[in-house]
């Protein structure tokens, strides 16, 4: 049985391929390293709070000369429905950057903004808005606990790095000096390729 870098517990012959070509797609552009079993405390992030459970199937680590690794986080999210006479149990496969930044922002989620958003916006303004930048804060829902900590934290060169995320679904949350970055959408060679760009840019620019 092959040894591939990933758990393949329950997993169909297609999730596996699809996995390995994940993994295959990132180790030809980055220096990666399997990290083994890091409990990076995905539960504290709010874009998990829909699942029932969220489990880490592989981890991989971008190193850095300058020591700062960033990393790419393959999930399995569990939910489950009721049905009519039993119980129906969903899997859901996604792949996230997780990086680590000098800055504390406190509670930060980034997602893009719907046109639900601006009207809820003309009656009760909540988010964090950067005259600035208004390209940014027009393509951008910016939600915020500390609003000083965000606006010295959430500079030009990270909003750069965000605006250069073109995918449907595409959030950043950040808990402190955590980020994580991805979207609920299935798991994607070309889509983990972009998160690793994304998450290495921001090691760079944000330590």
């Amino acid at each position: 049985m092959e040894n591939y870098p990933f758990d393949t517990t329950g997993l169909t012959s297609d999730t596996i391929d699809l996995f390995n070509d994940t993994y295959m797609a990132l180790k030809a552009k980055f220096d990666v390293q399997v990290t083994g079993n890091i409990d990076f405390q995905l539960e504290q992030f709010e874009v998990f709070n829909q699942y029932e459970d969220v489990n880490i199937r592989g981890s991989y680590a971008l190193k850095h000369e300058n020591g700062n690794d960033c990393y790419v986080i393959l999930v399995e999210a569990h939910s489950s429905t009721m049905g009519k006479y039993e119980r129906f149990h969903h899997y859901h496969y996604q792949t996230w950057a997780l990086a680590y930044v000098k800055n504390d922002f406190d509670r930060v989620l980034i997602r893009r903004e719907t046109l639900t958003d601006k009207i809820i916006e003309l009656v009760h303004p909540v988010e964090l808005d950067f005259e600035e930048d208004k390209a940014f804060s027009d393509t951008f829902y910016v939600l915020v606990n500390d609003r000083d900590k965000a606006v010295r934290s959430i500079d030009r060169n990270f909003r750069n790095a965000v605006m250069d995320i073109r995918e449907d679904g595409f959030v950043v949350e950040i808990i402190g000096h955590t980020l994580i970055a991805g979207s609920q959408n299935p798991v994607m060679p070309g889509m983990a390729v972009h998160l690793a760009e994304f998450a290495e840019r921001v090691c760079k620019s944000c330590w």
